[in-house]
């Protein structure tokens, strides 16, 4: 333990000074869901019709959903770095260290919801613009909420960004996955038949997603919907963690394919 934290501190310190020095990724992470929020919002808005009667418009709804399309990004954004690093030499180097592997896990999924949770206080500001004024303990559970959403999604691309060796490769599989994910956790459209709903129950982000309206619009029951939430996503972010965790220990040091 004594060279493992030092080691996961130094890890997550690389991820988030890389991430904030490389200004185009931050910026696509931030400024792509923000537009989508704003067009798709607008363009769609006259023809939603809110089942619940809980929101104005459909560019209030698809708000939370934004916030969770910016948090998408940075996970998967964070998570490709496994694959940059193992072409650059710098993962061998981090193995071959005397420290345990899974700070590497632990230094990733920690730099993709920290980073995460910074994208998404930053899209918060636009929430006064909608009438949605926080008060301090609903802001902290947002945040909460969007931290384990981030490390949820972080972990989930560190599975697969291990597995695959190509960044091609990588941004087709989170395409086929998170995108789906996204699109099928009530942040688009809410469910509207039986079908949907059953599909939104077995999403862990659906949970996040409800928690999230029910925090922001002050909907009942918010603290239910939080704590199921937290947990729903802990289990998620502890299953793909684990799993990594073991193909990192199990595996040898990965050469570079150039």
């Amino acid at each position: 333990m004594n060279h493992a934290l030092p080691a996961v501190c130094a890890l997550w310190k690389r991820e988030v000074l890389r991430f904030v020095r490389q200004r185009s990724r931050w910026i696509g992470a931030l400024v792509t869901p923000l537009f989508f929020w704003i067009l798709v919002g607008s363009g769609l808005g006259r023809t939603f019709q809110d089942p619940s009667g809980s929101v104005g418009g459909y560019l209030t709804y698809l708000f939370p959903g934004s916030i969770a399309l910016s948090v998408l990004f940075t996970a998967i954004f964070s998570t490709i770095s496994v694959i940059e690093d193992r072409h650059q030499g710098f993962l061998q180097g981090v193995l071959v260290a005397p420290v345990p592997r899974w700070t590497v896990v632990m230094a990733k999924v920690l730099g993709g919801a920290s980073l995460g949770l910074l994208q998404g206080a930053l899209f918060l500001v636009a929430a006064p613009f909608l009438g949605v004024h926080l008060d301090l303990v609903r802001l902290l559970l947002i945040l909460v909420l969007i931290f384990a959403m981030a490390g949820s999604l972080t972990s989930l691309g560190f599975f697969f960004a291990w597995k695959i060796d190509s960044s091609q490769g990588y941004h087709g599989i989170m395409n086929l996955v998170l995108m789906p994910m996204w699109l099928l956790s009530g942040s688009v459209f809410p469910a509207s038949n039986d079908v949907f709903r059953l599909i939104f129950r077995l999403n862990p982000l659906s949970y996040a997603m409800d928690a999230f309206k029910a925090l922001l619009w002050q909907l009942d029951p918010a603290w239910n919907e939080f704590g199921l939430a937290i947990g729903v996503l802990l289990a998620f972010l502890a299953c793909f963690a684990g799993i990594s965790t073991w193909l990192v220990s199990r595996s040898g040091v990965p050469l570079s394919s150039r």
